[in-house]
C-alpha cells in the first residue's frame, strides 16, 4: 500500500462502512471498561480474545485462565512501566498470543499500542515472521506510531486502512 493520508482515510472508511456495527460495539466497550478498571475479568479476557479470534475459544476459557489469574496478571500488565513484562505477562495466560495480547493492550492503552494483525504486516510490506518476540513487538509499535504522528491520526486508523487494504489485495493462500 502506498502509506499517505488520503489512502488512510480512504481504507479507514471502508473498513468501517463494513465493520462499524460488529467491531465498534465491543471495542468501544472494552475501552471504556479499561479506562475505569484497571484489570479483566475472566469473561473480559473471552470476549476480548474472541474479538481477535473465535478459533482459541477453548483456550481464552481454560480452567488455567481462572477469575484471579487473569484479574492479577492483567493488574500487573496494566501497571507495571516495563514494556517486555507488560507482554510476557498477557501471553502467559492461555491462549493469548502476540496478536490477542496486543488487543489487550491496545484496549487499556489505545494511544500506545497498535494491534498486531498479519494482514497489517503485507500492508506494510513485512513478512509475517515464523514466530513473533519482543524486539519484533516493539519495531511493529513504533512503526505504526510514526505513521500515526506523521499523519496526525490515530492508531487504530493506521490499523484499519492496512488491514482492508489486506484484505481487498492481498493474494488467497
Amino acid at each position: 500500500m502506498d502509506i499517505n493520508k488520503k489512502n488512510i482515510l480512504k481504507y479507514a472508511k471502508k473498513y468501517d462502512d463494513q465493520y462499524k456495527r460488529i467491531d465498534k460495539s465491543i471495542e468501544e466497550e472494552m475501552k471504556k471498561l479499561l479506562e475505569k478498571r484497571r484489570y479483566l475479568m475472566r469473561k473480559d479476557l473471552i470476549k476480548i480474545g474472541c474479538w481477535k479470534s473465535t478459533r482459541p475459544k477453548r483456550h481464552y476459557a481454560s480452567q488455567e485462565n481462572d477469575e484471579l489469574t487473569v484479574k492479577e496478571i492483567t493488574q500487573f500488565c496494566f501497571s507495571t512501566r516495563s514494556e517486555k513484562a507488560r507482554i510476557k505477562a498477557l501471553i502467559s495466560l492461555k491462549g493469548v498470543s502476540w496478536p490477542v495480547a496486543s488487543v489487550i493492550l491496545h484496549f487499556a492503552f489505545p494511544t500506545k499500542y497498535p494491534i498486531l494483525d498479519f494482514r497489517v504486516l503485507w500492508s506494510l510490506g513485512w513478512n509475517k515472521p515464523s514466530s513473533y518476540n519482543f524486539i519484533f513487538w516493539q519495531k511493529y509499535c513504533t512503526k505504526i506510531n510514526k505513521i500515526s504522528r506523521k499523519y496526525k491520526l490515530p492508531i487504530r486508523t493506521i490499523e484499519e486502512a492496512l488491514w482492508k487494504y489486506s484484505k481487498e489485495h492481498q493474494p488467497l493462500r
